[in-house]
């Protein structure tokens, strides 16, 4: 499984917290555990945990669905994330899955808890809704995360003309009620939706994507920031589509790593002063004397 992509949630100091909870439910481990990032490890998927501030706030318009093998498995896992949450849809029988539920859970986090098949060996795929000013645009961003990332693929493609499943909101036969595709291997879900949703993507939850070199950083870079993306700081950018992606040279953590605090903190300073991570300067930065 490609763990040089994962998603990214914010926290306002509790990212522990949620972690540990996550790890309870889903039987997972705690792979980092530092005051600004927690890494949890969930079926041999890494999810990262960032205490960002008071800034931004997760919400709906990223979910994860999550593909169970049984009902009870379905129950395991929507009776603990229910708890102290919202419920969006409620645990029934539908036509897309005998069993199903969509749920915010105490920490603002959103999962679909599903009984069905999975493509691959990702029990946990992120799910983007396209909403607002980008109803109708989700094959759109398909094809450009498709065509930017090595390894890719459009999996199946259900259009809300293909048969409605009693959609309580009329959608454009054009438009995508459910999507499969993958990035360099990574799966993610897609669908639009018409509703008149209080949420739209944020930063709340991006997505990471670890990089070799600088080539492959500036290719990412520029295919995502290109038509309306825009660039952020320290290796953030949000897409044309306003979903939010970190671009992050492996090299950067390396430094950032290094057991020299001295050196370590020059690299973070000019860090903070970046748009896009240039390798280069990191290492002058690095190899700079006091």
């Amino acid at each position: 499984m490609n763990n040089d992509i994962f998603p990214c949630l914010w926290y306002d100091g509790d990212a522990k917290e949620s972690a540990e909870f996550y790890a309870k439910v889903f039987n997972g481990r705690i792979t980092a555990d530092t005051p600004m990032v927690m890494n949890i490890d969930l079926f041999g998927q890494k999810l990262m945990l960032l205490n960002g501030g008071p800034h931004f706030k997760k919400n709906a318009s990223v979910s994860f669905m999550v593909i169970c093998e049984t009902e009870d498995e379905v129950q395991h896992y929507w009776d603990q994330l229910s708890e102290g949450g919202m419920i969006l849809m409620p645990l029934d029988s539908y036509s897309w899955s005998k069993k199903y539920g969509w749920v915010q859970d105490r920490c603002g986090v959103t999962w679909q808890i599903f009984l069905g098949e999975k493509s691959g060996d990702q029990k946990i795929i992120p799910t983007l809704m396209f909403i607002h000013e980008n109803n109708g645009k989700a094959m759109e961003a398909i094809r450009l995360y498709t065509r930017t990332f090595p390894n890719s693929k459009i999996g199946n493609v259900l259009r809300y003309g293909d048969g409605s499943e009693g959609h309580p909101i009329p959608e454009p036969a054009e438009n995508i009620q459910h999507a499969h595709f993958e990035i360099d291997g990574y799966s993610l879900f897609c669908m639009d939706n018409s509703y008149n949703h209080q949420f739209d993507f944020n930063e709340g939850i991006s997505m990471v994507v670890m990089t070799d070199t600088q080539e492959e950083t500036d290719r990412y870079w520029n295919a995502l920031t290109a038509d309306g993306g825009r660039a952020s700081m320290c290796g953030w950018l949000k897409d044309p589509f306003g979903f939010s992606w970190q671009i992050v040279p492996k090299r950067l953590i390396q430094l950032m790593s290094d057991p020299d605090p001295e050196k370590a903190q020059k690299v973070v300073q000019v860090m903070m002063t970046m748009q896009k991570i240039v390798i280069e300067d990191l290492e002058k930065a690095y190899n700079s004397q006091v």
